[in-house]
């Protein structure tokens, strides 16, 4: 019975999202406190509950998020972005211009929310496209296909920093596994499913390209700075994970367990990028801070939402419900990885938002976790995997691809969506694959 509410309720709560066009975050908490009481939590004990799972979730990650966007917002105001992406560019040439943005989207959207990356490519995209005479659609997939792969896969975006939270995965393994799994994936959906794509036309004429400009006054960071400012979060979760595990030392063991918490490691990196991406590049502290106010302005929705899913998990594991799914799934002859992915991806078609699908899959599979031979740091990535598939009418993202590059709905389906399926297929596969090896 316990099973069926909740199946009604995460119903509910798809229809609060994609038919009333309620807020995600709201959404999360009327529900939250609608299956506490269909599921006979006490009422005086019922707001306290969701008050919990909120804090728990939002304490562990709130830092590492507001510290990441800060970051980004950074990278791009300072010109690190650009840096990266004409160097990347000019190393590869005409020939391979489409690995070379390919590259420059997986490096960019590490640091950065997919929608700011999508913003800041885009116009690179196009002025590439005019530059070698070559469709837009046919250069662009291969770049977005990075930015998906990486908004899926790899902390520090919201989602991977949240699953990594709820089902105690090791965030510098799960950003080690998603570098390994995303490669191979981008080359065959981004890459390779490109060269299908020679004959899509794009309507740009009346399409206007965002961009945001760098705002210092002095001079742009060089590549090696900026590579190394934007991406000392990813050097730092991986060194940290890593060398314990090749130098068996206790004092190397406690010193990076203490630097290598992610809080720790984005507050560091932080640090750093004012310095580097903000002093040394003409700005003073009174714009470096009015930045950062405007980032965390833009990702707090996204906070708050993350924290509603909190708020259900918590209601999830008092009522005891989620030991009787992982009863019930015990018995189903499939994989745990496949299942994450499957319920992943049809919360993703129904609710369209990857961070809500990955966010909803967890609360139902923590459970999942007793199972021994299970690895949780795949078990991140199998959902970010079924969070990413088939992006169509409901998702943003869709509908900011066809705006800015001007396809028919036909062929944004036939690009657009073909490739964001390609991803999740693909990573589930590698998913496989790479369990064979560590395991």
């Amino acid at each position: 019975m316990s099973i069926i509410i909740l199946s009604a309720c995460i119903i509910f709560l798809v229809l609060q999202i994609t038919w009333f066009k309620i807020n995600p975050f709201i959404a999360f908490i009327i529900t939250s406190l609608l299956a506490g009481l269909l599921l006979g939590l006490p009422i005086i004990t019922l707001t306290q509950t969701v008050q919990k799972g909120l804090g728990d979730m939002l304490g562990s990650i709130a830092l590492i998020i507001i510290f990441g966007t800060c970051i980004g917002k950074l990278t791009v105001s300072s010109g690190a972005a650009s840096v990266i992406a004409e160097t990347v560019m000019k190393w590869t040439g005409e020939k391979y211009v489409r690995l070379g943005l390919m590259i420059t989207g997986f490096i960019v959207g590490i640091p950065l929310f997919y929608s700011v990356g999508f913003i800041l490519l885009v116009p690179l995209i196009f002025s590439v496209a005019n530059q070698f005479k070559l469709p837009k659609v046919y250069i662009g997939i291969p770049m977005l296909a990075s930015l998906s792969v990486a908004h899926g896969f790899l902390p520090p975006h919201p989602s991977p920093m949240a699953l990594s939270n709820t089902l105690s995965a090791d965030i510098g393994l799960v950003l080690t596994y998603g570098i390994i799994v995303s490669i191979p994936t981008i080359l065959i959906a981004g890459l390779l499913f490109s060269n299908t794509l020679k004959n899509i036309k794009s309507d740009t004429k009346n399409t206007i390209v965002p961009t945001e400009e760098p705002t210092n006054h002095g001079a742009r960071p060089s590549f090696f700075t900026s590579i190394a400012s934007s991406l000392f979060p990813v050097f730092g979760l991986t060194i940290t994970s890593l060398l314990p595990l090749i130098w068996k030392n206790e004092q190397v063991e406690l010193l990076c367990k203490t630097i290598g918490d992610p809080s720790i490691i984005m507050l560091i990196s932080l640090i750093i990028c004012t310095y580097t991406l903000g002093f040394r590049t003409g700005k003073n502290m009174k714009t470096i801070m009015d930045e950062y106010a405007v980032a965390i302005k833009d990702v707090a929705l996204i906070v708050l939402i993350i924290g509603g899913a909190g708020s259900l998990k918590e209601v999830m594991m008092v009522s005891g419900v989620s030991q009787t799914i992982v009863e019930s799934l015990i018995q189903i002859d499939i994989h745990p990885y496949l299942l994450a992915w499957l319920i992943a991806a049809l919360i993703r078609i129904c609710v369209g938002s990857a961070t809500a699908a990955g966010l909803m899959t967890a609360g139902v599979l923590v459970p999942l976790l007793q199972l021994k031979s299970l690895d949780p740091n795949l078990l991140v990535l199998s959902i970010g995997a079924g969070s990413l598939m088939c992006s169509h009418v409901n998702d943003p993202g869709f509908w900011m691809f066809k705006e800015y590059f001007g396809t028919s709905m036909k062929d944004t389906i036939k690009s657009w969506t073909v490739m964001e399926s390609l991803v999740s297929v693909l990573g589930i596969i590698f998913i496989f694959i790479l369990n064979i090896f560590i395991h």
